[in-house]
C-alpha cells in the first residue's frame, strides 16, 4: 500500500514542562526537535505500520529545511515535491502541561506557497490513499494543488482522505466556503474532532466520517471505538497517528498508533 499525504513539513518543537508559567517565571523542561507538521506526521506513521509513504510538499533550503528533510526521509518517507533556494521553513512550537494537553503556535513558511504546477502526477502513481491536511486547503495557492492531486489520484481509482485540521482555521476560512471546497474533491473520508465539525456548522461531504474525541476515544459512522488505556505524555500528532492507522488498518490499528503516540514526546512515531 501507499500512502501519499501532501501538506506541511515544519521543525517541530515540542517543549514539555511541569512547571509553573508566565512573566519572570523559571523552570525546567522537556524538549525535542525534529520533523513535523500534519501531513509530515501522517506520512510518518504511515511508514511506521508498514505502508509505503510518500509526502507531498514544498521546503525550504535552510537549516530547518535541511534537518526535516533528513528527519523524515530516515524514517521510510519518500520526499517530493519543489524546494525553495531563498524562503524559510516552517516551524511550530508546542507547548505541552504536566497533563498532557499542548497549545500549538504555527508559523507555516514556504508550505503554503505549493503550487498545481508544481506538481508532477507521477508522483501519485500507485497511490492508493492521498491525505489532505485541513491546512493544505486554508490558504492559496496549495488548495489548488491540493485539488489537482486528489484529481490524479481518484483519476487511477484511488482514494482521498481529508483531516479538518483547526477549527479556527475553518472560521478564518469560512465554512461554507470549506464545505463547498469538499464538495469538490469528494472524500472518501473525513477525520474530524468535535470542535472542528462545530466549527464547519454541517455535516461534511464524504463517505465515511471519523470523529476524533480524545481520550474517549473515536467514532467511525457512529460507531464507537475506545482509546487504548496508556500512559498520556503529550497530546501533539495524536490525530495523525489515528488517521494514519485507520488508512493502513482500521479502526483496530487506529488505536493503536493513537496510544503509542501519546505515550511519548512528540509527533512523530
Amino acid at each position: 500500500m501507499l500512502v501519499c499525504a501532501l501538506g506541511d513539513l515544519l521543525l517541530d518543537v515540542v517543549v514539555r514542562t511541569d512547571e509553573s508559567s508566565g512573566p519572570e517565571a523559571e523552570g525546567n523542561a522537556e524538549t525535542r526537535v525534529g520533523a513535523g507538521g500534519q501531513a509530515a506526521n501522517v506520512a510518518a506513521w504511515a511508514a511506521s505500520l508498514g505502508a509505503e509513504a510518500r509526502f507531498v510538499g514544498k521546503r525550504a533550503a535552510d537549516g530547518a529545511g535541511e534537518l526535516v528533510a533528513r528527519e523524515l526521509s530516515g524514517r521510510g518517507v519518500e520526499l517530493v515535491g519543489p524546494v525553495d533556494a531563498d524562503g524559510r521553513n516552517g516551524v511550530v512550537v508546542s507547548l505541552v502541561d504536566a497533563a498532557g494537553a499542548r497549545t500549538m503556535l504555527s508559523d507555516r513558511g514556504v508550505a503554503p506557497e505549493l503550487r498545481a504546477e508544481d506538481l508532477d502526477v507521477r508522483w501519485f502513481g500507485g497511490c492508493e490513499w492521498l491525505h489532505l491536511s485541513g491546512y493544505s486547503l486554508f490558504r492559496r495557492p496549495i488548495e489548488e494543488a491540493a485539488a489537482k492531486a486528489a484529481g490524479a489520484v481518484q483519476a487511477q481509482g484511488g482514494s482521498v482522505s481529508v483531516d479538518l485540521s483547526s477549527a479556527a482555521g475553518i472560521r478564518s476560512y469560512g465554512p461554507e466556503r470549506l464545505l463547498s471546497r469538499l464538495e469538490l474533491l469528494r472524500p472518501d473520508v473525513v477525520f474530524a474532532n468535535e470542535g472542528e465539525l462545530a466549527a464547519i456548522g454541517a455535516e461534511p461531504p464524504r463517505k465515511t466520517l471519523v470523529v476524533k474525541r480524545g481520550a474517549d476515544g473515536f467514532t467511525v459512522d457512529g460507531s464507537s471505538y475506545t482509546a487504548l488505556a496508556t500512559e498520556i505524555v503529550d497530546t501533539t500528532g495524536a490525530g495523525d497517528a489515528l488517521a494514519a492507522g485507520y488508512l493502513v488498518g482500521g479502526p483496530e490499528a487506529a488505536a493503536e498508533a493513537a496510544a503509542r503516540c501519546v505515550a511519548k514526546l512528540g509527533a512523530m512515531p
